[in-house]
């Protein structure tokens, strides 16, 4: 019997928490304590733009207060603005929207992969034309977006690539990182992701150019050499602070070891996984190398169970002891906000044109990357939970 219906639950215990922290992190926000400069004219923000830009494979790194500031960022010092239009995928975070939404750009929505999470490359080379400006393709829960065919569209006329990599830390699509791929990379540090220090976000590029103009609209309009009260830019107080670089220079030391247990343990969840029939582990396309797993991404078979609704499966999974979620329930074309911002502009979604997206809105759910913290026992504990409501799923309907 289903927990939910007064069975005794799969797991009692809970996974491993988040975030994880230690006498590192305690050190390092003590030192920028201590140095009593904990915003402007410190240093930990510039050596954690650095480090991580390094990490990235990149050459510069621009901190940031969060990742949909980076994102905004990113495509304004592009030239990114009202009219606009800009190629990007309509089933992850509104943020990837919202921030085009702000800027008076339009969404130029694409269908993602059939069976995955991520844009699909070939309806990005089939739809660029002239008037796009900028391609906006997201890393969905770590997964690397198949890149080979998103930047020979964005050679062929000269468009930007802008990779949404909030949630793709150290991930690596055929031998290179995510963040490197596109003309600028943008990171989240929010509080669920797999480096985070509460809120923070990132730009990574190689321009230098472009980084100048990036520091420069983070840090208020200000541009080097000139007078602090001088610019040629309006721009925003999207400083990172001292002491969300504290904990983001540590969390960085952290993320490979973290990176490599997770991925074991996916391994060994898709392994167990092979002999469930309503359910489905959604795994990184051929050609990534690597992959921090942010979101264990499962899909609930609907005509497996059919009559039963995808909230009542994380209900049950959760029951379970499992921490599910329903993940992103409906398209970004059909969040309301989204809607009538297209609407005005003259842009309707007709029914059914984008099938892959709608059942990845309807029948995908998320479970935290906590669950591959752990070992083998949480990872049997998982594939226990998914098998038994699989096996009750007649309870639910």
């Amino acid at each position: 019997m289903l927990a939910i219906k007064g069975g005794r639950p799969v797991r009692s215990e809970p996974f491993p928490s988040w975030p994880v922290w230690g006498r590192e992190e305690e050190e390092m926000l003590l030192s920028a304590l201590r140095s009593g400069v904990w915003g402007l004219g410190g240093q930990l923000v510039e050596r954690f733009g650095e480090e991580f830009a390094g990490y990235a494979g990149c050459k510069h790194g621009v901190p940031c207060m969060n990742g949909t500031t980076a994102l905004k960022i990113a495509l304004k010092t592009l030239g990114i603005g009202p009219g606009d239009r800009v190629i990007t995928t309509p089933y992850t975070f509104v943020a990837t929207s919202s921030v085009l939404v702000e800027l008076g750009a339009i969404p130029v929505y694409v269908d993602v992969v059939e069976g995955g999470v991520n844009i699909d490359s070939r309806l990005v080379w089939e739809t660029i034309d002239s008037g796009v400006k900028a391609i906006l393709p997201v890393h969905v829960g770590g997964h690397p977006v198949e890149m080979d065919l998103v930047l020979k569209a964005s050679e062929s006329l000269g468009v930007p690539v802008v990779e949404d990599a909030a949630e793709a830390h150290g991930a690596e699509w055929k031998g290179r990182r995510v963040g490197s791929l596109g003309v600028m990379g943008c990171f989240s540090f929010q509080s669920s992701k797999v480096m985070t220090s509460g809120e923070g976000g990132i730009i990574t590029l190689n321009d230098s150019e472009l980084a100048e103009t990036c520091r420069a609209l983070v840090n208020c309009g200000r541009s080097l050499g000139r007078d602090w009260y001088e610019g040629d830019l309006l721009g925003y107080n999207y400083r990172m602070t001292e002491f969300q670089a504290a904990i983001l220079l540590s969390q960085l030391r952290r993320l490979d070891e973290q990176i490599e247990r997770r991925q074991r343990n996916f391994e060994e969840l898709a392994r167990l996984c092979r002999d469930l029939e309503g359910f489905r582990l959604i795994t990184p396309p051929h050609g990534t190398d690597r992959t921090p797993h942010y979101l264990v991404i499962i899909q609930a078979d609907g005509e497996y169970f059919r009559g039963v609704s995808k909230q009542k499966i994380v209900e049950a999974l959760r029951g379970e002891g499992v921490p599910a979620s329903v993940g992103w329930p409906m398209p970004l074309y059909r969040f309301p906000p989204i809607k009538r911002y297209l609407e005005h502009h003259g842009v309707r979604v007709s029914q059914g044109e984008f099938p892959n997206t709608e059942k990845a809105a309807s029948e995908f759910l998320f479970v935290h990357h906590r669950v591959l913290l752990g070992g083998r026992r949480e990872v049997e504990d998982v594939y226990k939970a998914l098998k038994k409501v699989e096996q009750h799923a007649g309870e639910m309907a």
